[in-house]
């Protein structure tokens, strides 16, 4: 469990299905990441979490709001799996509830899982990626101090040819650069 002023990144619970299910079921944030989720994909995506988390850390972890334990989405630093353009990195990511949209949670989740991932774990860079018009994600990176790497960008093979978030931006951030203080408040 990781835990900052407002959050807590920890391991998933079922109790959390339901709420998943329900932000995964959302048409707005379903569209950010290509596809709204039914209940038996969300369980088998939480499934799937819970298993990766048994043989890494952090991996996705749940996150809730300290002051009222509610559900807020998902954070992860986690290696990107095999089979995607981007594998041999790590990545930072989120995936939020409509209704925390614009709160700040995922620039300080992400700000503490880039801590954990510097200094504990010793990585000399770490990465995110979105599609190119998640402008909302695009700036939660910039705000945390990566930069652009347009030589890394790419087609994420999840997704048809022709389907709009198919092209993916991708942000970098150095350990030196993370130590150096260009992460931005939020």
């Amino acid at each position: 469990m990781i835990e900052t002023e407002r959050l807590i990144l920890r391991p998933w619970r079922d109790t959390d299905r339901a709420p998943y299910a329900a932000m995964m079921a959302d048409p707005e944030v379903g569209y950010w990441l290509g596809a709204t989720l039914s209940r038996e994909e969300s369980d088998a995506q939480i499934d799937r979490f819970m298993a990766a988390n048994a043989d890494r850390e952090p991996g996705f972890l749940a996150m809730e709001r300290r002051g009222d334990g509610a559900f807020l989405g998902a954070a992860c630093l986690r290696p990107v799996p095999g089979g995607h353009p981007m594998v041999g990195t790590v990545e930072v990511g989120w995936r939020m509830a409509r209704n925390a949209w614009g709160s700040g949670y995922a620039t300080e989740a992400a700000r503490i899982l880039l801590a954990e991932g510097f200094s504990r774990l010793d990585l000399g860079e770490i990465v995110s990626f979105t599609a190119v018009s998640n402008l909302r994600s695009r700036a939660v990176m910039e705000r945390l101090g990566f930069a652009r790497s347009p030589d890394r960008d790419f087609d994420h093979p999840a997704l048809a040819p022709d389907h709009p978030l198919r092209a993916h931006v991708v942000y970098v951030l150095g350990r030196s650069d993370w130590a150096g203080g260009d992460a931005k408040p939020a």
